[in-house]
Formats: structure tokens, C-alpha cells, sequence
């Protein structure tokens, strides 16, 4: 395997979850730690390999569509009542 894009087309569903696992955990299924380096071209090949394999919505770091959750409460107005006498 020469380049990264091609070591992605190689990797499997079962080493997808490994390596999943193994930034998750911090730690490879055997127990030894990740390297930092590890860590770090583990989570890059696991962003990559779910890019062209899953949905959007499926992959790391999927928030899907964010809205203020005080935007659907009405907001009273307490400067100028509706009810006030004139």
C-alpha cells in the first residue's frame, strides 16, 4: 500500500470498529496504549473510511441540524403589555 487513500479501500468493517475501538479506548485490544501518533492516524483513518462507507449522519462527529432550543418558546414581552390601559 503506497498512499493513505489506499490503505482506506483495504480497510474492513472489523478494522474499522478496531481502530474505532482502539482511539475510543485509548488502548488496542491487547491493552497496549495508543502512541499519540497512532491516535492520531487511527482517527484520520477512521473519518476517512467513514466517509466513503457510511451516511452522514452516521459518521464521528455528527451533530445534525442544530437549532436554539429557545427558539420555538415564545418570548413574553414585558415592556408593553397587550392588556395595559391607555
Amino acid at each position: 500500500m503506497s498512499t493513505f487513500a489506499q490503505m482506506i479501500e483495504n480497510i474492513t468493517p472489523e478494522i474499522y470498529q478496531s481502530l474505532k475501538t482502539a482511539v475510543e479506548l485509548g488502548k488496542w485490544s491487547d491493552g497496549r496504549k495508543l502512541t499519540a501518533e497512532q491516535k492520531e492516524l487511527s482517527l484520520q483513518a477512521v473519518i476517512a473510511w467513514e466517509i466513503q462507507n457510511l451516511p452522514e449522519e452516521e459518521r464521528t462527529g455528527y451533530m445534525g441540524p442544530q437549532e436554539c432550543a429557545s427558539k420555538s418558546a415564545p418570548i413574553p414581552n414585558i415592556l408593553f403589555k397587550s392588556d395595559s390601559v391607555h
